[in-house]
């Protein structure tokens, strides 16, 4: 048995993101530093995984509610934007290559994971290919450097699940989500609009279609805010939102409601929204919120 490390190359540097180290770490201080830390610690935040030069500072807002003193996992579930997937996939690499550092895949959880029969592997071209992972790699490596020897994470790719995978998936990754010292990361733009998408729905009543566009993705946030997987799978059916990242959502909502029946109580609020992408965190109450949501 080969005991080589497998290593997942910063694919999308250079072209979504810097591949400077330097420049990068600028980019993203300079993000984070206009972002407000309001609802430390983040148990799960939603962000974006467009180019960073169209959603960088949106996922900032999210990306300051890490803690990296009590975060030493960090799950990140993307959706898969290039092959047909009706399960969830683990990455064949041990190292996730960044432009500030590499991050290190938990193995002991794969092979957890792996062992209920519920996963594909994925090959590696297919992880180099997709991008919903890797854009959220700097700002978890930046999030978490001054820990950065202490954490793993687990990457998992994300089919179109039908509503009883979600589910499953959701109960399987519940007990997870219990433990504070777990982040997840849910990677999702939202609506795709045009007809490159096949997606023309325009409500002619909010005036322009970037109104009726936002007005769409501002009542799916909502939605998701209430942490009711079947509102949400409702609203999907109703208006066909492309929101790319809905199955990994849906995960997240069903983990919730799972741990809901235990008397485990959470709350989720979006803090930013911006050009169809949102970032909203998902945290344990009491929290005062000053949420500015249509800032930026």
């Amino acid at each position: 048995m080969s005991n080589r490390v497998v290593c997942r190359e910063a694919s999308h540097a250079g072209s979504w993101y810097s591949a400077s180290g330097s420049q990068l770490n600028a980019q993203l201080e300079g993000w984070l530093s206009q972002a407000q830390s309001t609802i430390r610690p983040a148990r799960a935040i939603i962000a974006p995984h467009a180019g960073y030069t169209y959603c960088g500072a949106c996922a900032a807002h999210a990306y300051k509610q890490v803690d990296p003193s009590i975060t030493r996992r960090v799950f990140i579930l993307g959706p898969s934007h290039h092959v047909p997937l009706s399960r969830c996939a683990l990455s064949p690499a041990d190292i996730y290559r960044t432009p500030l550092y590499d991050l290190r895949i938990d193995q002991k959880v794969y092979a957890d994971l792996w062992k209920t029969g519920l996963f594909e592997r994925m090959t590696l071209q297919t992880d180099e290919d997709e991008h919903s992972i890797e854009m959220h790699l700097p700002y978890t490596a930046k999030a978490m450097e001054s820990h950065k020897d202490e954490f793993s994470i687990v990457p998992v790719l994300v089919g179109a699940l039908s509503e009883s995978k979600e589910q499953e998936y959701g109960k399987l990754l519940s007990k997870y989500l219990a433990d504070p010292s777990n982040l997840f990361i849910i990677s999702s733009d939202f609506c795709h609009w045009g007809q490159r998408f096949r997606y023309t729905y325009y409500d002619e009543s909010q005036g322009e279609i970037y109104r009726s566009i936002e007005h769409l993705d501002k009542m799916g946030m909502s939605i998701i805010e209430q942490l009711d997987p079947m509102s949400f799978t409702n609203y999907l059916k109703k208006y066909r939102n492309t929101i790319c990242g809905r199955h990994p959502i849906g995960v997240l909502l069903n983990a919730v409601a799972e741990l809901r029946k235990s008397g485990l109580e959470m709350n989720f609020t979006f803090l930013n929204y911006a050009q169809s992408t949102g970032s909203g965190v998902l945290f344990s109450p009491p929290h005062l919120i000053p949420v500015q949501r249509d800032k930026g």
